[in-house]
């Protein structure tokens, strides 16, 4: 195939369906990383089938004007996601836990306290994600997880670039102004407060 985009593979599967297995191949990888940091991997293995048998029922209606496919996958398992609110939530708060035990074998006092307070601090950031509403946390974590630009993003969701620009910044605005609490708290943590070390 002389035009080697995934628009033309997606076009050639439409007169040759065993064609968009290559579409597979090129994403699948990536869109199961997608679904294992929102749902964990269990859920992630079903989702992943459930995200490609419904792309490739879907072909027929794929804009052929946009060579990459990527954000348009994206854009069936956020939608899939949907649906498992609560484990996503659940997995959020487990990646937080996670953070917070990879302390034991670090004999560096400064450096455990700076680990325990950013634990801390990631479980309150982890708590403010779960609360946000699905449309903001959606834009949030393909913005920021994947990497997505604001025009993927709109791609994926199907939304104008504006909305997702507005969904970041209302996003960001949350998470800042729990950074800002943290801060403060961080400041008056009494950990911080070392004994003052005796000089002879």
């Amino acid at each position: 195939m002389e035009d080697d985009t995934d628009a033309a593979v997606i076009a050639a599967s439409l007169v040759a369906p065993a064609c968009f297995g290559a579409i597979f191949d090129r994403h699948a990888t990536i869109v199961h990383r997608y679904l294992v940091r929102r749902l964990g991997p269990h859920e992630a293995d079903g989702l992943l089938g459930e995200t490609f048998r419904i792309a490739f029922e879907k072909r027929g209606t794929y804009d052929l004007d946009r060579p990459n496919a990527r954000p348009w996958l994206y854009g069936i398992a956020t939608n899939l996601v949907a649906k498992y609110r609560r484990t996503e939530a659940l997995r959020i708060r487990a990646v937080a836990r996670l953070a917070g035990q990879r302390l034991a074998s670090d004999n560096d006092t400064e450096r455990v306290i700076d680990i325990v307070d950013a634990a801390h601090r990631w479980q309150h950031v982890a708590e403010t994600i779960t609360r946000l509403p699905q449309p903001e946390r959606d834009a949030l974590v393909l913005h920021v997880w994947e990497g997505l630009g604001c025009d993927d993003v709109a791609d994926a969701l199907a939304i104008p670039i504006g909305t997702v620009r507005s969904r970041l910044n209302r996003a960001r605005r949350r998470l800042r102004e729990l950074e800002d609490l943290s801060g403060k708290q961080h400041n008056q943590h009494p950990s911080r407060q070392h004994p003052r070390r005796i000089t002879s």
